[in-house]
């Protein structure tokens, strides 16, 4: 019996504690000091998440993958230390990376709390500062892909180029090929790619975004400080983030409103809220099916 045969033949069990151990020798190795204990998170569609607590007292946090696509958590390692850079919102240090054996993160651990009467403010004031803080073009010069369908971010010199050709025509193609979409949504949502002209508002510089910025990928911890993890990040148009903010609640009026009135957004931003929310609900669609299919032709609807 060849190895690939055994391997599959092995008890699933077996081969988790096999996973953690190589996980743990691989924390050892970056950090320099023994794990003493370790708990499996709950969280995450994708990875294995990790609490490790270490000889010297310190707590970190690592995710892995069983079978993570190239670069996957180097390309997330340089969203957060690019988020971080301008020095105005607050992302987990990454204490080591690799897309190797074991493929893995690690960052500081962030314990969590409770929000407080400033938070929601606090992180819509942190928010416009980072949108400020400005990227070289739409998209990443290091032209890796983001999001769990990899979706292209080559860079373009104009958010309609970028929104066009690196979100709406992508999303509109993987809809087609997997059939989540009708045949009349598609052409909808190619259409409205040939109409971002019309579309979206005044012409802007590119924002430095987080990128995928639901609830869930904010953390709020005990001080009340929110912190921002698993980014797509990427130069894009500053109102992408918001609408991502809005599509499943979980952010507080204080946040926009400190937003506004640090960073002003151009007239009529609202009515361009589902325009934004395209690419996430098409990607929905195209994982889960369900609501999302009609959610993302409301969206096309309210764009007529």
């Amino acid at each position: 019996m060849n190895r690939t045969v055994r391997s599959r033949l092995r008890d699933p069990r077996e081969m988790a504690r096999d996973r953690v151990a190589a996980l743990i020798d691989w924390v050892q190795g970056e950090l320099g000091t023994a794990v003493t204990s370790h708990a499996r998170l709950g969280g995450g569609d994708v990875a294995e998440s990790y609490r490790f607590e270490l000889a010297d007292g310190r707590r970190v946090f690592a995710k892995t993958h069983r079978n993570p696509p190239p670069g996957f958590f180097t390309t997330e390692a340089w969203g957060l230390a690019w988020l971080l850079e301008p020095g105005v919102i607050d992302v987990p240090r990454v204490l080591g990376v690799s897309d190797g054996d074991p493929p893995a993160l690690l960052l500081e651990w962030i314990e969590e709390g409770r929000p407080v009467a400033a938070t929601e403010a606090d992180l819509g004031r942190a928010l416009a500062d980072l949108h400020r803080a400005g990227a070289p073009s739409f998209g990443r010069e290091d032209r890796r892909t983001t999001g769990s369908r990899a979706l292209p971010n080559d860079p373009c010199g104009s958010w309609v180029e970028f929104f066009a050709t690196r979100r709406l025509l992508p999303l509109a193609r993987l809809a087609r090929d997997s059939g989540a979409l009708p045949d009349d949504t598609i052409a909808d949502l190619e259409a409205v790619a040939g109409r971002l002209d019309e579309l979206g508002g005044p012409v802007e510089a590119p924002a430095r975004l987080h990128g995928d910025l639901w609830a869930g990928n904010r953390l709020v911890d005990r001080a009340g400080r929110s912190w921002l993890i698993d980014p797509a990040a990427h130069g894009g148009h500053r109102e992408f983030d918001l609408a991502m903010m809005r599509l499943f609640g979980g952010y507080g009026r204080e946040c926009f409103a400190a937003y506004a009135e640090e960073f002003p957004l151009a007239d009529d931003w609202e009515r361009r809220v589902p325009l934004h929310q395209l690419a996430p609900l098409t990607v929905h669609a195209i994982k889960f099916g369900g609501s999302y299919v009609g959610a993302t032709r409301r969206a096309l609807d309210e764009l007529r």
